[in-house]
């Protein structure tokens, strides 16, 4: 796994259309997704496995509740990155038939290597384009904080409700509402702040669809896909505390908006994020103890999928 603060700041084609005032298109899009996770391959995993609500779980093992334990299930990641869902699910339930789909090689590279001896089935793939998974196959489909990157989103869904059974579950893990969670919109806007001075339009163009990061339409656009199902959007907090540039380091990794800083830029970020995470304000760098909290929500489509 890379080091997610060592870089020198992140160059694609989308961030310079939107240097240049452009509308980065999907194949834009792609790329620099596939740029991010090629130069910090397994990132996601490292900042989400950080933070646990107050239950004691973490984002991926809150998802994978809504897979039984005691049945044989056919189960699909997708976007599954480097696998720590799909090892949660096998270590929980040797029974299930687990399949995982990602675009980037490098993230399927690391899955690979973790479930070694696991019989588990990965594919590279973008989301709208499921071919390699046939029809009415799946009987859970789940994505582990992936929706919200991905434009077009019809496309996803359509293929999703494809390759389920007509009795089948969708689960994702998506960004929560962010008044839910004590001091994030600070943490977001600051970072977003530091990325304006470099890129103005970031923000008002942000990766993936809109729609997926509001509970509203999101409902409205899962319903379009999936008329006849049940569709519950639940929220929850999960939060991290430690040494306060350590625990700033890792919050900042949640948003890729932060990988774009070239390196004196982002210092300036860490330090002015490590001021507001703080729990004591007065203690010295070396002691000071922060905390980070973040929102979460886990949409569920289940029942009358076809």
């Amino acid at each position: 796994m890379k080091d997610i603060n060592n870089h020198k700041g992140l160059n694609s084609i989308w961030t310079e259309s939107l240097a240049r005032n452009l509308h980065p298109d999907s194949n834009a899009l792609v790329d620099h997704l596939k740029i991010v996770h090629q130069e910090y391959t397994g990132f996601t995993e490292m900042c989400a496995s950080s933070c646990r609500d107050k239950n004691g779980r973490n984002s991926y093992e809150w998802l994978a509740e809504l897979v039984p334990n005691d049945k044989s299930l056919c189960v699909l990641d997708l976007a599954c990155g480097s696998g720590p869902l799909l090892k949660i699910l096998f270590d929980r339930n040797k029974n299930l038939n687990l399949k995982g789909i990602d675009m980037c090689p490098e993230e399927l590279a690391l899955a690979k290597t973790r479930l070694v001896n696991s019989g588990t089935s990965l594919f590279e793939s973008k989301a709208q384009n499921l071919s390699v998974i046939h029809d009415n196959s799946i009987d859970i489909v789940l994505c582990h904080w992936a929706l919200t990157l991905m434009d077009p989103i019809a496309p996803v869904l359509d293929e999703v409700k494809r390759v389920l059974t007509s009795q089948g579950r969708f689960a994702a893990l998506v960004d929560g509402p962010m008044n839910a969670a004590p001091g994030y919109k600070e943490v977001h806007d600051l970072i977003y702040s530091y990325v304006q001075e470099e890129i103005p339009n970031y923000g008002e163009i942000d990766l993936g669809d809109p729609r997926v990061r509001g509970s509203e339409s999101l409902n409205s656009l899962v319903h379009k896909a999936f008329p006849k199902s049940n569709i519950t959007i639940e929220t929850n907090v999960v939060s991290m505390e430690g040494p306060v540039t350590q625990i700033a380091e890792i919050a900042a990794g949640f948003f890729y908006a932060a990988f774009v800083l070239k390196p004196e830029k982002k210092k300036l970020m860490i330090k002015s994020l490590s001021n507001l995470l703080a729990i004591f304000k007065e203690s010295t760098d070396a002691e000071r103890q922060g905390r980070f909290s973040m929102p979460i929500s886990r949409l569920l489509v289940v029942g009358d999928i076809k």
